[in-house]
């Protein structure tokens, strides 16, 4: 049913973009835009305590607003021509247009440089990739700074208030990699432009370690809960403080250690059990007014670039059971 629904998703938007924009440029990684729109379609697939998702509303949002964000943004994210900053603002105004909220701007600021990136790539393999983005980041320019403030600014993210240095409000003075070095300090989203992405590219090298558990929306389970556990959802510190965000981290950490015993038979915990347990979390996280979203947005950017090194990931589980995914190896 998750796969249908994916495909759906994804076959819908190949024709918007094939009517919204010029035939692309032969490149290494031609699923790019599949990738991307199949990340964003697991983020809401799967239960991820406090986000949104097909089993649980919240916040005031449905997961239907991120599914229609994804469908909406892709035809800006992945105009060939454009510049990253460019790509966020015309994926953030068309987002709004058919959400009516934020519902994807962390993705997009992420996304947009990983979809130039690979668009330029000289070879489809992790080395390329990485070597494109480095490049994409190098020559962010003062130009995607003005457009990535006005796509911030339209966005209008929770809790985002005022900095005393290149405040989003303002015409920027720097370029976009630079504005980005300025907030890393408070914002984990910023600091990926300012170290190339390094928490991201560690999350991948974990999330493809073999795995006990075969499920994959299991696997993107614990990706998130590993990303929330190691690093204070920026999101949460913004609305609530850096000590609420240390706590739900805190909380992370106790459940992916639990999830961990009951896997292992340690604690003679079933699924049931399990599932209770995160179901139970989810509810205090929602009812406290607490949404992870940021580690929501590292955990798509990982599935984006995992889709892009190994496609076979976007299979139906009836046609990938029993497969082992082939990642990529040297260029």
């Amino acid at each position: 049913m998750r796969a249908a629904c994916a495909h759906h998703l994804i076959t819908a938007a190949r024709q918007d973009l094939s009517s919204t924009t010029t035939p692309p440029n032969p490149t290494a990684f031609p699923h790019a835009a599949d990738a991307f729109l199949w990340a964003c379609f697991m983020d809401v697939a799967t239960f991820k305590p406090g986000n949104v998702s097909l089993q649980s509303a919240g916040h005031d949002m449905q997961a239907q607003q991120f599914l229609d964000s994804a469908r909406a943004s892709a035809a800006g994210l992945f105009a060939e021509n454009a510049g990253v900053g460019a790509r966020v603002h015309t994926a953030v105004r068309a987002t709004r247009a058919v959400a009516g909220c934020n519902t994807n701007l962390g993705i997009l600021l992420l996304c947009a440089p990983l979809a130039h990136a690979a668009q330029r790539a000289r070879e489809g393999c992790e080395a390329a990739l990485r070597a494109a983005l480095e490049e994409t980041l190098a020559a962010l320019d003062l130009d995607d700074a003005r457009a990535a403030f006005a796509a911030i600014a339209h966005a209008s993210p929770g809790g985002l208030g005022e900095a005393s240095a290149q405040d989003v409000h303002a015409p920027p003075s720097v370029d976009l990699r630079a504005a980005m070095g300025l907030a890393a300090h408070r914002d984990r989203i910023a600091m990926q432009f300012a170290d190339g992405y390094r928490d991201i590219w560690r999350a991948l090298d974990d999330f493809r370690q073999p795995q006990r558990d075969p499920d994959l929306s299991r696997r993107i389970q614990r990706l998130y809960l590993s990303l929330l556990a190691q690093h204070h959802d920026s999101h949460i510190a913004r609305k609530y403080g850096s000590e609420t965000a240390a706590d739900v981290s805190v909380s992370a950490a106790a459940v992916l250690a639990r999830l961990d015993a009951g896997e292992s038979g340690d604690d003679g915990s079933d699924q049931a059990e399990l599932d209770a347990m995160l179901q139970a979390w989810d509810a205090s996280l929602k009812a406290a007014g607490l949404n992870p979203g940021t580690t929501a947005d590292l955990t798509v950017c990982v599935l984006f670039i995992a889709a892009l090194l190994e496609p076979s990931l976007m299979r139906p589980a009836s046609e990938a059971q029993g497969a082992t995914p082939r990642w990529p190896g040297a260029c």
